[in-house]
């Protein structure tokens, strides 16, 4: 099987839930989720939208979000429309933790798989994000909320 086509394992279905859960119960549910076209992606976003209540029609399936890079991802997020508030990228490493590396202070060495990290912006208007004020709210992972393996 290719890696593209390479399903979620039953930990990973474990430990997105209970990332999920934890970001439900904290009212960080993202107005649109974004989730590479790779097997393992777009069932991680469907969990997500389930625990969100999310509508799984509505979850947008993007090929180029399929092992790229933090550049590639930024570019992907310039066409949001600017009534969507928040969004919830399901990508790929190294891609993911490069790009939550552009906007902190605070490097990071990895991203770890269900692992979320939430930047705001300040600005309305997503193809304004590279130049706007922004911070790291949190980084969020399953060994956080104690699962360790």
């Amino acid at each position: 099987m290719t890696d593209h086509e390479r399903p979620l394992l039953p930990k990973g279905r474990r430990k997105t839930r209970l990332v999920a859960q934890k970001l439900k119960e904290t009212g960080n549910v993202p107005g649109l989720i974004i989730s590479s076209s790779a097997k393992r992606a777009r069932q991680t976003a469907e969990i997500l939208a389930e625990v969100f209540a999310y509508p799984g029609e509505k979850i947008v399936i993007n090929k180029a979000l399929y092992l790229a890079s933090d550049d590639r991802m930024l570019e992907q997020l310039y066409g949001i429309d600017n009534m969507v508030d928040s969004v919830m990228i399901v990508a790929h490493n190294p891609g993911l933790t490069d790009l939550v590396n552009n906007f902190t202070k605070d490097y990071i060495a990895n991203l770890p798989t269900s692992g979320v990290a939430k930047v705001v912006f300040d600005t309305d208007r997503w193809e304004d994000i590279d130049t706007a004020k922004h911070h790291l709210e949190f980084i969020l992972t399953p060994k956080m909320l104690g699962d360790s393996g």
